[in-house]
């Protein structure tokens, strides 16, 4: 070992996992959207906030309110990199039951729902 510490690794969630959890109408999860607005005029799922990455500054503090850490929390962006670095994040807030959606929006209407708007 090299002595430098690396974040452990954040579980994934296929979209065919997150779209049986969107059909059976589970309301024990929280959905987060880590795209900007933009990309949500193009293309969303219903259910998700919007906490757009770029927009950190002003919902960051607000984090610990609007979520209980101990919920199942899905997260969601356009491939799974962004979305990815906030599953990180939320860990390092405590968060104990967080979930990077695979693939993101993008898998979701490729491999789920073709009416969803590729971009």
């Amino acid at each position: 070992m090299t002595g430098k510490s690396f974040d452990p690794p954040i579980t994934q969630i296929s979209v065919e996992e997150l779209a049986q959890k969107l059909a059976s109408n589970d309301t024990s999860i929280q959905l987060v959207d880590v795209r900007e607005p933009q990309e949500l005029a193009i293309a969303s799922l219903e259910g998700f906030v919007n906490l757009p990455l770029s927009e950190f500054v002003q919902w960051g503090d607000e984090v610990p309110t609007m979520f209980n850490p101990h919920v199942e929390t899905l997260v969601l962006c356009h491939h799974g990199v962004r979305s990815a670095q906030m599953c990180q994040w939320l860990v390092a807030q405590g968060f104990t039951n967080v979930k990077n959606i695979a693939g993101g929006i993008d898998a979701y209407s490729l491999l789920v729902d073709p009416s969803v708007p590729q971009y």
